[in-house]
C-alpha cells in the first residue's frame, strides 16, 4: 500500500495543507489538502474519499474535487457518517448557494455519490476492507482501519484526543497514522479540545503497546 500524506496541519499556506492522505492513488482519507496537492489527472484517478468527521479542515476540498469530476463528466464516491453528510449538505445548500449542489446534480446521476457509514460496521471499496472505529474528539469522529487487497493494515485516527484504549483493542495495524496537534506548551488546551500533544501521544502509544504487545510503524 503506497501512502502519500497530502496534508497534516490545521491551517494552510504555500507549503502546508490540512489533513489528507492518499492510498495507492485511489482512496483518500479526509479532504483538507486534497485538490491543491494533486494534478487534475491525479484527482480524477481517485475513486473514493473517506471522511473522519465534519470539521471544515477535513472536508473543505469536497466541493473542489466535486468540481473536478463534474467538469470531467465523472463521479466520486464519498463515505462518512450521517452528521458528515449533513455538514456537506449545509455547505452546498447555504442560503444564496455557495456552489451547485453536486450531491444532487445532475438529478439523474449526481457527481458526488455519498454513502452513509456507521461506526464498527465494516465495508469494502475496490477490494479494501474499511472499518470505521470511533475515536475521542470534540465531535463524533471515526478513524479508519484499512486492510489492502494484499493484506497490509493501516489505521488513520483523524483528529483525536486521549483515551483510545477501546480503539486499540479493535485494531492491529502495520502502520499507525495518528495526530499530534501542537507542542506540549498547549497540552491543557489540546486535552480540552480532544487533541494530542507529544506527551499525550506518548501515553497513547504506551497504552497501545501494553494492550497489543507491539508498536506499529
Amino acid at each position: 500500500m503506497k501512502i502519500r500524506l497530502l496534508g497534516a496541519h490545521n491551517m494552510e499556506s504555500v507549503n502546508i495543507r490540512p489533513a489528507c492522505a492518499l492510498l495507492d492513488g485511489i482512496i483518500a482519507i479526509d479532504a483538507g489538502g486534497l485538490t491543491a496537492s494533486l494534478t487534475l489527472q491525479e484527482q480524477t484517478g481517485i475513486k473514493a474519499i473517506l471522511l473522519t468527521h465534519y470539521h471544515y479542515d477535513h472536508i473543505k476540498d469536497v466541493i473542489m474535487i466535486g468540481a473536478t469530476f463534474h467538469d470531467n463528466e465523472g463521479h466520486i464516491l464519498l463515505y462518512g457518517t450521517q452528521n458528515v453528510r449533513e455538514a456537506i449538505e449545509y455547505l452546498f445548500n447555504f442560503p444564496g448557494k455557495l456552489y451547485t449542489n453536486l450531491l444532487e446534480h445532475p438529478p439523474e446521476d449526481p457527481v458526488i455519490q455519498f454513502t452513509i457509514i456507521e461506526p464498527l460496521k465494516e465495508f469494502t471499496i475496490l477490494g479494501y476492507k474499511i472499518l470505521p472505529v470511533p475515536v475521542k474528539h470534540s465531535v463524533p469522529t471515526v478513524g479508519f482501519y484499512v486492510t489492502s487487497p494484499a493484506g497490509k493494515k493501516l489505521f488513520y485516527t483523524g483528529d483525536t484526543g486521549p483515551g483510545l484504549d477501546d480503539c486499540w483493542r479493535m485494531i492491529s495495524p502495520d502502520l499507525l497514522i495518528i495526530e499530534n496537534a501542537a507542542s506540549d506548551s498547549y497540552i491543557h488546551q489540546n486535552h480540552q479540545l480532544h487533541h494530542l500533544s507529544p506527551s499525550l501521544l506518548k501515553a497513547e502509544l504506551r497504552s497501545f503497546y501494553k494492550i497489543k504487545g507491539y508498536l506499529p510503524m
